[in-house]
């Protein structure tokens, strides 16, 4: 469960699919993994830490682009 929903009602929509990809990589991803294709499709639109965003900013494209 997840704040006042569970994680089913929140897979529904694009934002709540928004809010859990956020979170997984915010808070780390537990037992699930992170799907990379969506994390570069909603990259401009994922409200990241600023440490984890450099990360993976690294990772991904090999470079900062913040």
């Amino acid at each position: 469960m997840l704040w006042d929903y569970t994680r089913k009602v929140l897979l529904k929509s694009k934002r709540g699919r928004l809010l859990l990809l956020e979170r997984s990589i915010n808070y780390g991803p537990g037992k699930n993994k992170i799907n990379l294709e969506e994390v570069k499709k909603n990259w401009y639109e994922l409200h990241l830490f600023k440490l984890q965003k450099r990360l993976l900013e690294l990772l991904i494209w090999g470079k900062y682009q913040s």
